[in-house]
């Protein structure tokens, strides 16, 4: 199972993100932003508050990614 262990913010909607497999990836998540749970993390300032749970990062709204699929967009 493939974990999201380690988060940074790069600025605007871009994320640096570290698995549980030893990969790192630089994932940018404005295109994904939108829709009733994901498009108020439009706003910056609730965009830059997340937290790691045990599996991915989620934020104070409750929005998540699977971590595979932010493996899968991300660029090494």
């Amino acid at each position: 199972m493939l974990l999201v262990k380690d988060v940074d913010y790069q600025g605007d909607y871009r994320l640096s993100l570290t698995f549980s497999n030893g990969a790192k990836r630089l994932v940018d998540l404005q295109p994904y932003l939108h829709g009733e749970v994901f498009g108020p993390l439009l706003d910056k300032d609730l965009f830059i508050q997340y937290a790691l749970t045990p599996v991915t990062i989620e934020w104070v709204n409750g929005a998540d990614f699977a971590p595979e699929f932010l493996y899968e967009i991300g660029k090494a």
